[in-house]
């Protein structure tokens, strides 16, 4: 089976015989039992990006390539490790 999301990609769904053999795969994992309705129903949705701390203001910085591409290299967090930096800076001028 196939269904159509709203971004137009195509999913293709396991047959319903490959969702039990899924399934029996997955119970027979003592380490990685899959969720019982009660633990499933104890979730929260949540939708979008976690409210910020409000005390940040959205800017636009022009940085050099080297700059940007040094923080970048160390993975997420590189706006805030910026942001750290700079902090530090006022700090000591």
């Amino acid at each position: 089976m196939q269904i159509k999301t709203k971004s137009g990609r195509i999913l293709i769904l396991p047959t319903p015989e490959e969702d039990a053999q899924i399934t029996a795969a997955a119970l027979t994992d003592p380490d990685n039992l899959p969720l019982t309705d009660a633990e499933l129903s104890q979730f929260k949705p949540m939708r979008g990006r976690p409210l910020g701390s409000g005390k940040k203001e959205q800017v636009t910085l022009r940085l050099d390539t080297e700059i940007l591409e040094q923080f970048r290299a160390t993975g997420n967090g590189w706006q805030t490790r910026i942001n750290d930096a700079l902090r530090d800076w006022t700090k000591h001028h």
